[in-house]
């Protein structure tokens, strides 16, 4: 069944699946002056194994408290946090063991910031080597390991520079290699493209998604830009006021009779049916993306179609197209002209009729 949206959801339901990254009811209140800020209200978040994951919301929606709640940078009010079948939450006590267990299980999480966070004073390479300095490796291991990883990342004759001589580009890049020295299961990016021009952010994504396939690694990604999530992301999620509010698969999203991501992915302009139309937005995916579906159903039913606006793209691989047509006549005139559409396995949502969306996502 397509998921509804306004409704928190997990990625995938199915028990077989393995969840890398799992939070359940986390919440995190600030509590200054006096005053309480709650910025994450009970999250329910499951991320699959190897799967690029994208959070994406306003400014204040709670992502940034949400991935540092996932490592423990901060603590969570209440709720729990698992990742690679570890509960984190269960190591935040403050005995000297619990916070060695905690180093340690922080260790296997990469974590790749906004701003870089770099030691202007240490080259490339001996930025790269910090990790493993506190994780007591030899030099020669460091070393090593370090030049392996700056070759992973394109930036292999830059391991004597300095920061400062570096792009911010080719920052973000060592940013990300000193991320993987600790060989992590999990990659966590805080608005890691925010900072960046659009061709650098498309080179960066490419990095993620390359890095993801080649070494297995499960990514959450932070972001408030839409053309991220279209980017890279096998899976997303909308944050409102501290909430989850629709989640799933990019292609379930897609599905889903009036989703908020799915719109946004793909805007497109016009107005709500009316007494005199009716406008249907229609999402196609995979091959019937390429279909003349539209000229087909105009020749079947001999009837006069308006195209308000379309789009195509490539979200998550797979080639993903989007268009607002409007059809003559009521609804309720046009029942079986749609009737045809969705017989083809296409989406459709007809604009201005809510109790349609929902009858039809229940289908």
């Amino acid at each position: 069944m397509p998921l509804c949206p306004g409704t928190p959801t997990p990625a995938h339901s199915t028990v077989t699946e393995t969840h890398v990254i799992t939070t359940t009811g986390l919440t995190k209140v600030y509590r200054s002056r006096g005053r309480e800020v709650t910025a994450l209200d009970g999250v329910d978040l499951h991320v699959r194994e190897g799967e690029v994951y994208g959070v994406i919301g306003q400014s204040g929606a709670g992502k940034s408290s949400l991935i540092r709640c996932v490592n423990l940078l901060e603590r969570p009010t209440s709720g729990t946090v698992t990742v690679a079948g570890q509960d984190l939450t269960a190591l935040a006590g403050r005995g000297p063991r619990a916070g060695k267990e905690l180093r340690q299980a922080r260790s296997r999480i990469g974590m790749v910031f906004q701003h870089f966070n770099l030691l202007s004073s240490r080259t490339v390479q001996d930025n790269v080597e910090l990790p493993l300095e506190i994780l007591g490796k030899s030099g020669k291991e460091r070393s090593r390991k370090a030049l392996e990883l700056l070759d992973l990342v394109g930036l292999a004759d830059k391991a004597g520079a300095y920061p400062a001589q570096l792009s911010g580009g080719q920052k973000q890049r060592v940013g990300i290699a000193r991320a993987l020295a600790g060989d992590p299961k999990v990659l966590l990016s805080d608005e890691a493209t925010s900072a960046l021009d659009p061709e650098t952010t498309r080179s960066i994504l490419a990095l993620l998604r390359d890095l993801n396939r080649q070494l297995g690694l499960t990514v959450l990604l932070i972001t408030h830009e839409m053309d991220v999530v279209k980017s890279v992301c096998d899976s997303a999620a909308l944050m409102e006021n501290g909430r989850i509010v629709e989640s799933g698969t990019v292609s379930e999203l897609l599905a889903t009779p009036g989703s908020e991501l799915a719109a946004a992915l793909f805007p497109l302009d016009g107005e709500a049916s009316g007494e005199d139309r009716t406008v249907v937005d229609v999402t196609f995916q995979g091959e019937s993306a390429t279909q003349p579906v539209i000229s087909q159903l105009a020749r079947t039913y001999n009837i006069d179609i308006s195209i308000l606006g379309a789009a195509i793209d490539t979200v998550g691989g797979l080639q993903v197209g989007r268009m607002r047509i409007e059809l003559p006549g009521r609804y309720e005139d046009n029942v079986v002209p749609i009737g045809f559409l969705r017989e083809q396995g296409l989406q459709i949502d007809v604009l201005g009729h809510e109790s349609v969306l929902v009858k039809e996502g229940a289908k």
